[in-house]
């Protein structure tokens, strides 16, 4: 699995006793194929590939991802989480479940809690070879997905008018984000998702108590390894500007008292967009 992302993957692996194999991504926050397939022996069963990754945005490329799955085995089962997918604006990124179509030992693993809105009701669905699902099916708890939660879901595919307007939401809002923090002098990690990956230059962890205070929450970077970084959702405007402000204060005070620290320009949607 790559490392840093989403934790579950550990979670669930140390459940089932199995050993984990985490495999730095690149120097640009990547998934590191090619790496990942070196790694492989012969008692590799699995492996995850978040696309979007968790918690840095950022997505293989369709040339990429077609090239690791020729140079694995058809025995080792292949897990492309896709949670974020629907955040994709980059069109050399691949699909999971084209990927699926062409290789059966490929899992997709989709959820209607991030652009569809639906978090509170903790519904997903996987797309996999009739084998792979038989076995799943054998081993979850039953009802593990209530009836409102099923109806909701289906409802929502159907709304297609709703899921255009929230990605174009927060393409325009992550656009905005980043060109804010780019002009404070910050390091941010292009994202594809909805949040940013934020190089702060001090602890994290006190940065996180300190816009707390402020009525901010991200999620410090400590338990990726990222220890002076933070992830920050994309919000609405007024949310992200609450943000933007909070952070200006916490990491670049006037140096006199009575002197304001003047903000940077926003951006127009106009320019956010681009």
């Amino acid at each position: 699995m790559p490392d840093p992302s989403f934790g579950e993957y550990c979670r669930a692996a140390a459940l089932c006793e199995a050993t984990v194999k985490p495999i730095p991504l690149t120097a640009e926050y990547v998934n590191d194929l090619p790496a990942m397939a070196s790694a492989i022996s012969t008692r590799t069963k699995m492996i995850y590939i978040c696309n979007p990754n968790n918690p840095t945005g950022t997505v293989v490329s369709d040339q990429q991802l077609r090239q690791f799955l020729h140079r694995v085995g058809p025995d080792i089962l292949i897990v492309i989480d896709e949670a974020y997918f629907e955040y994709v604006g980059d069109p050399n990124s691949p699909d999971g479940v084209e990927c699926f179509r062409r290789h059966p030992n490929v899992v997709v693993l989709r959820t209607f809690s991030k652009a569809y809105g639906l978090a509170g009701l903790r519904v997903g669905y996987g797309v996999a070879d009739r084998e792979v699902v038989a076995a799943v099916d054998r081993a979850r708890e039953p009802f593990n997905v209530n009836r409102l939660a099923q109806a909701a879901a289906l409802a929502a595919l159907q709304d297609k008018e709703y899921i255009t307007k929230s990605v174009e939401f927060n393409r325009v809002e992550r656009a905005y984000l980043t060109k804010e923090l780019e002009a404070m002098g910050l390091e941010v990690v292009k994202s594809q998702a909805n949040f940013i990956l934020v190089e702060t230059n001090v602890d994290a962890c006190g940065l996180f108590q300190a816009l707390l205070k402020k009525g901010v929450i991200v999620r410090t970077g400590e338990i990726f390894g990222y220890p002076t970084k933070i992830r920050v959702s994309v919000g609405l405007r007024k949310e992200n500007k609450h943000f933007l402000e909070a952070l200006r204060e916490l990491l670049f005070p006037a140096k006199e008292e009575g002197t304001a620290q003047a903000p940077a320009p926003a951006a127009t949607e106009e320019e956010a967009a681009e």
